[in-house]
């Protein structure tokens, strides 16, 4: 009985065991198994038994199960350890630990197993994840372009990645087990030594390569602790920085020539930080660390800080700071300098750092000064002269005076110009006079006499000297000086001596002194442009240095523009045109300086003009442009206002207003009598802040001249200005073309794509056109010189060649006759000229020299669409540019 109650003590103790228990016949049968067993797989116990064991293990872990139990089976074991996979009821994969050993009767025979199973389903997943995760940095450690190594506190390399093969040419294995302190260059090893270790701690120092040259590397630092806080291990990850610090040099030597210091100031800290060429600029002394802003400061005068003092309140708003100041150097000179700076503001509107540069404009200014003196001296020397000052065209026709001139002959200036100077001085005196005059010295002869408007004659010495243009001579100026009362004292020679070599100085100064600092300016930059990297904001302020030489040269021209008008050498080229279209692209020009200033622009054309008419629209633009321009400039709000209407009081057949009113500073009543004199402006140019040389409304009121018009400005109460001129025009007729007109086949499918070459050596011509026809689908090839042109024509078969005539090594004529002679007549392409000049007997010229259809300046995409629809190409067509004269 007692026993009875063991047995079933521990067949209970089976039953209610937490760990899976099994008895499996020798076969792989279940024959008995516990609770447990059935919870860990998931099915019932009759289920179980109905089936073998081995269905529930994973078929890759089958037959080491079978081996272990056969191990046991044969007695080579007495007990067995493994780790398998069981399928879950659910189909799921569960890891078991199973532990399984043979009974046996008292003859040593084995009558079934015991299994003991327990789920390390949740420390094998993890333990899976650990290798996995381990695999994953042992293959981004192996395959990292950055050198990856452990060292230890004493400077022993445990580990290295194979990186460092590809950045230094050496292998782990050199490396591993060494201090690698040998390999830092002098220079970097005692820095290197002396700076303390710190996590995230970044170093940028030099190492020996393999083959004996240094790179370098910047390395940061991480701090490896154990659990009691000691150092064990330092990782460091280094990267090849060494085209970096080459940049960084370049760019240091870029800032050095360009003399320019980069500054930032950490508005949150108070600290100042400079470049090495700040202290260079600013002659002060280096210092190690951050600065105070009032180190800097300290470097001006007190008006200079008020206004830097201004300029920082301005950047607390989020707004740039841009000022000019000058600095004192220690031999005694004065330098200028160009701080500029660009505010980081925070989430509430607050500065937290701005930086910007600081760059010597002493050279810049001393050019700028160079050339204001220039002009003012050309203006006063003229204007303020003792003597009548004449300027001539070849024939003598008067070009413009002076008030000495006005006073000698009694003719008001206004109607001197265009008067023919032997009215003065008789015609036969006159031309000797002119054909004596050397063709570089200065003549200086003494005239009997000139003649006053009243009919009284005077007695003058005068001084001719020839107006050169450009190596051209385009007329003359006659300096004459009255003597009548001072004849018996003047010694003759000696006077036109004095005079001779002021005017010589005067004219050498003007053809060669303005140009040559401007050559300095716009060379420069454009070399700092062009072969110096700069990142985005460097780039940006050596482009500001680059637009202002231009806006200087472009002042230059506007005199050399005024002197070529003045000697004659304007026409005009009339061409139909569009004048609503004319219009609309004056304005879009202006366009972007209006939207600026938050000023509006619009035009008003009256009813009854015609849309197309004939005339010179560049002259008529460029009138436009400089009235629009003077109106955006002196308008800081409000609006100008264009309108087109009949002139009145004119017995013109096509005479049209123009009216250009703003609504700006307006004009003194007192300056309207001089606003059209050149080189005047209302500000004087010490303080004016606009740019520009006076002289296009000038240029101005000869082109409208030219157009057959007036220009005046209308009086006007109040704000704004009011300017006005009158141009002549013809209507254009439309033509009536025939079928006899236009031989060529239209095109069968409009659609079609097009093969055509552009043969045009101007870079924006070629963009442009390129674009054009690339828009409307046609294939495009560019050649820059027509004998490329000839070339691609005679290799590749071509619809339409665009070709410019005036190209080097070979002009459009040439290149169009050689690609006519080469191809048969059924193969050769069609040739269309397009070209700037626009006067009558241009078309017939260009047809006549081989040409088979002409286009003019400027080209439209919708022109040009509608000249392809005209051609049936047979073999191609040369669409040939003349170029922009």
């Amino acid at each position: 009985m007692q026993q009875l109650d063991h047995v079933k003590l521990l067949e209970q103790a089976y039953e209610h065991a937490p760990i899976a228990i099994a008895i499996v016949s020798l076969t792989g049968s279940w024959i008995k198994v516990n609770r447990a067993l059935c919870e860990l797989l998931g099915y019932r116990e009759e289920e179980l038994l109905q089936e073998s064991c081995f269905k529930f293990i994973h078929p890759k872990d089958v037959m080491k199960e079978e081996r272990e139990l056969e191990q046991l089976k044969s007695g080579n074991l007495a007990k067995s350890s493994a780790e398998i996979r069981c399928l879950h009821a659910d189909g799921r994969i569960i890891w078991a630990a199973v532990h399984m050993s043979a009974v046996k009767n008292h003859e040593g025979e084995p009558l079934h197993y015991i299994f003991h199973m327990c789920d390390i389903t949740e420390p094998k997943e993890r333990e899976q994840h650990l290798l996995e995760v381990e695999a994953m940095y042992q293959m981004i450690v192996e395959n990292a372009a950055d050198m990856i190594s452990y060292i230890t506190p004493d400077g022993i390399v445990r580990y290295c990645s194979p990186s460092i093969a590809d950045v230094l040419g050496y292998n782990p294995e050199d490396i591993i087990g060494t201090m690698n302190s040998d390999l830092y260059h002098p220079d970097d090893l005692a820095k290197a030594l002396d700076c303390s270790l710190s996590d995230q701690a970044r170093f940028t120092y030099r190492v020996r390569h393999k083959e004996g040259y240094y790179k370098w590397i910047e390395t940061t630092l991480k701090l490896v602790r154990n659990s009691q806080g000691e150092l064990e291990l330092i990782l460091g990850i280094g990267r090849d920085v060494t085209e970096r610090k080459k940049h960084e040099e370049g760019l240091a030597e870029a800032q050095r020539i360009a003399l320019l210091g980069s500054w930032e100031w950490d508005v949150k800290e108070g600290t100042f930080t400079v470049s090495e060429q700040v202290y260079h600029i600013l002659n002060m002394e280096k210092q190690e660390g951050a600065l105070n802003p009032e180190d800097i400061f300290l470097q001006f005068t007190e008006s200079d800080r008020m206004k830097i003092a201004a300029q920082i309140r301005e950047a607390y708003l989020g707004r740039s700071i841009s000022l000019e100041l000058r600095s004192g150097k220690p031999d005694g000179s004065t330098a200028f300098l160009h701080i500029r700076g660009i505010p980081s503001m925070d989430g509430n509107g607050s500065p937290y750092r701005i930086s910007g540069t600081v760059q010597d404009i002493t050279e810049r200014k001393i050019v700028e000064f160079k050339l204001q003196e220039t002009i003012e001296r050309y203006t006063s020397l003229k204007k303020y002269n003792h003597d009548a000052v004449f300027s001539l065209d070849l024939e003598g026709n008067i070009l413009n005076a002076n008030d000495k001139a006005e006073k000698l002959t009694g003719v008001c200036i206004k109607d001197m110009v265009g008067m023919h100077f032997s009215k003065f001085t008789g015609v036969d005196h006159l031309k000797r006079i002119l054909s004596e005059c050397g063709s570089d010295d200065l003549s200086e002869r003494v005239t009997d006499q000139i003649t006053h408007r009243d009919g009284h004659t005077a007695d003058i010495l005068t001084t001719i000297a020839p107006i050169i243009i450009h190596s051209e001579y385009v007329g003359y100026y006659i300096i004459a000086k009255d003597i009548t009362e001072q004849k018996k004292l003047m010694v003759a020679k000696e006077a036109a001596e004095r005079t001779n070599q002021a005017k010589s100085d005067f004219l050498a100064m003007m053809s060669h002194e303005i140009r040559t600092p401007m050559n300095g300016v716009i060379g420069m930059t454009d070399l700092l442009l062009h072969t110096t990297e700069l990142d985005e904001q460097q780039k940006e302020y050596v482009e500001i240095i680059s637009k202002s030489g231009n806006t200087l040269l472009n002042l230059i021209n506007d005199i050399l523009d005024f002197s070529k008008i003045e000697a004659g050498k304007t026409e005009l080229h009339t061409q139909p045109f569009d004048l609503h279209q004319l219009i609309a692209e004056t304005l879009d020009v202006m366009t972007p300086q209006a939207m600026d200033k938050k000023v509006d622009m619009k035009a008003e054309i009256a009813g009854g003009i015609p849309a197309r008419l004939i005339g010179d629209p560049q002259k008529l633009k460029q009138v436009l442009i400089n009235l629009l321009g003077n109106a955006v400039k002196y308008t800081d709000n409000g609006s100008i206002l264009v309108t087109v209407q009949p002139a009145a009081g004119t017995d013109q057949p096509l005479s049209l207003q123009f009216t250009v009113k703003d609504t700006g500073v307006g004009i003194p009543d007192s300056k309207l009598n001089r606003l059209f004199e050149p080189f005047y402006q209302l500000d004087n140019f010490m303080t004016r802040k606009t740019e520009g040389t006076g002289l296009g409304l000038a240029i101005s009121k000869k082109l409208v001249e030219l157009m057959n018009g007036d220009i005046w400005v209308e009086s006007a109460r109040g704000p704004g200005a009011t300017f006005v001129f009158t141009a002549c025009f013809q209507a254009e007729e439309a033509p009536a073309v025939g079928p006899e007109e236009n031989s060529l086949q239209p095109l069968v499918d409009r659609n079609q794509r097009l093969r055509i070459l552009i043969a045009e050596d101007n870079e924006i011509n070629q963009i442009v056109l390129t674009k054009m026809l690339q828009k409307m689908g046609h294939e495009v090839t560019v050649a820059e010189n027509g004998e490329e042109a000839v070339s691609a024509a005679l290799a590749a078969r071509f619809d339409l060649i665009f070709m410019d005539i005036q190209m080097p090594k070979m002009g459009g004529v040439e290149a169009a006759k050689a690609i006519k002679d080469a191809l048969p007549v059924g193969s050769c392409p069609y040739i269309v000229a397009v070209t700037a000049n626009a006067l009558k007997g241009d078309k017939e010229k260009y047809l006549a020299s081989g040409m088979d259809e002409y286009l003019s300046k400027p080209v439209k995409s919708d022109r040009i669409a509608e000249l392809i629809r005209q051609f049936q190409p047979v073999r191609g067509a040369v669409y040939m540019d003349l170029g922009t004269e």
